[in-house]
């Protein structure tokens, strides 16, 4: 692999006492272009522009997908990263329904590695800290006609990173807009799906709350995501989650709670939920906790609800589900436990 070491590091830019989530790219990228029906040979470079013009097709008609993952600084000083084979399946999956070709699996394997290797010191030390990886496909010939593009970009930036939320977060319950639709790419990681959630959400945060509660498309009479996350209830004991399906993006973070959910032996449930049901335990009190899930996110508890004018609070016990599996993850992650999912890969 060609590695081009950039002259002028801004590791020296960031500030790792107060690390915010998206800023701060590291100092190179990876970067794999197919042409003429195959992926050529990666190459590491230097952080910079992009050489494509204005015709760039993903810009155009957005076949573009991404991942989020991140790699962690274990207790040992060495760096691991959680899953990373995982996001490589599911970069395909949603390649696939935006008709991208399938990235090999060594490439995108050797690239993450190799780029972790060389921005090592980018990977940061405090806790709840991480390398946020951005692997990403995008259509990269330029043209204008409304076809799938001839040409395809792979790439992984990183940024070092602390929480995305400090502290428990409040929801709206959508009643207007949509997510996804059945038989649309709302299971992808498809870049337009999180373009296409920015009006609801800053409607949400100007009434007061942090972010939507997703229900569908149909009746928005049941509940599917929480913002960019998954969504999990505990009510009377039992965690509930929405079951997927192509509306839902089958989230990594997610699976890895309900693995630890079963085997701690907790009764789990993954169904269909309704509105009606959670506003209705949210009354009662038999709402024992709510909380997204996600990459970003890691666990996010979520303390209150909005629904047709009103807020219901939502309790968020330091002792409850939500930081037992957050902590159980955190501990597997930053090598403070022993991992028997075989869920880190050490570089």
């Amino acid at each position: 692999m060609k590695v081009t070491k950039t002259a002028n590091s801004r590791l020296s830019t960031i500030d790792f006492n107060h690390l915010g989530f998206g800023a701060g790219l590291s100092d190179h990228v990876f970067i794999c272009e197919y042409k003429d029906g195959a992926w050529g040979e990666g190459e590491i470079q230097p952080y910079g522009a992009l050489k494509q013009g204005l015709g760039l097709h993903a810009l155009h008609y957005g076949q573009a997908v991404f991942e989020g993952q991140k790699a962690y600084r274990q207790t040992d000083g060495t760096i691991a990263v959680f899953r990373p084979e995982k996001n490589w399946e599911r970069l395909n999956k949603s390649g696939a329904r935006m008709l991208i070709p399938e990235i090999p699996k060594e490439i995108f394997m050797e690239g993450l590695i190799e780029l972790i290797r060389l921005d090592s010191e980018w990977v940061p030390r405090g806790a709840n800290t991480a390398l946020y990886l951005r692997p990403f496909l995008f259509a990269s010939s330029e043209f204008v006609a409304a076809r799938p593009s001839e040409e395809y970009t792979f790439a992984i930036v990183t940024s070092p990173v602390g929480e995305l939320y400090t502290q428990p977060v409040k929801v709206k319950i959508e009643q207007h807009f949509t997510r996804a639709a059945q038989g649309g790419v709302g299971f992808a990681k498809a870049a337009g799906n999180y373009g296409g959630a920015f009006l609801a959400t800053r409607k949400a945060v100007q009434d007061g709350f942090n972010q939507v509660l997703w229900t569908d498309h149909a009746e928005h009479a049941y509940l599917e995501e929480a913002g960019t996350m998954n969504v999990a209830f505990v009510v009377n004991g039992t965690l509930l989650t929405p079951a997927l399906s192509d509306r839902i993006l089958e989230g990594i973070t997610r699976e890895s709670i309900l693995t630890l959910a079963n085997d701690w032996g907790l009764q789990v449930e993954e169904r269909r939920i309704s509105v009606a049901e959670i506003v209705a335990a949210a009354k009662d009190g038999s709402l024992q906790e709510a909380f997204g899930m996600g990459t970003a996110a890691v666990v996010s508890p979520i303390d209150g609800l909005g629904y047709e004018g009103e807020i219901f609070p939502v309790p968020s016990p330091n002792d409850g589900v939500a930081m037992k599996v957050k902590n159980a993850l955190a501990d597997i992650r930053y090598g403070r436990a022993k991992d028997h999912y075989g869920w880190m890969r050490h570089i």
